[in-house]
């Protein structure tokens, strides 16, 4: 049993910042990748970034240059950083990790989402 609970979301003014974070717990065995994906009203959940293990960051073209993700490997925990918010940033984030309990097996696990608004 795993589970993945995100935190940090809430009603941001735009221009202002937020850091988003999610850890795992559970009968976690090995942890590889952790990513962070969103989903506005009416549109398809799309990445945002994720992080291997070694924590070799990757971004979605839309968010290059004001995300930043990082994670802390012994709390199993992923963290967002968005900077410069916009009202197009507005979506529910959720939190996916790759995650082993039964070795070598590795499944995706998501959290329940955390919401963001960006509105003034």
């Amino acid at each position: 049993q795993v589970q993945l609970v995100e935190s940090g979301g809430g009603l941001v003014q735009p221009g202002g910042s937020l850091r988003l974070s999610c850890t795992a717990s559970g009968s976690i065995i090995r942890i590889s990748a952790m990513g962070w994906y969103r989903q506005a009203p009416g549109k398809e959940r799309e990445l945002v970034a994720d992080v291997g293990s070694s924590g070799t960051p990757n971004y979605a073209d839309a968010a290059k240059g004001r995300f930043t993700i990082s994670r802390d490997n012994p709390r199993n925990t992923v963290y967002l950083q968005i900077n410069s918010l916009k009202p197009e940033d507005t979506a529910v984030y959720y939190c996916k990790a790759f995650i082993s309990t039964a070795w070598p097996t590795f499944e995706d696990y998501w959290g329940q989402g955390t919401q963001v608004t960006v509105s003034s």
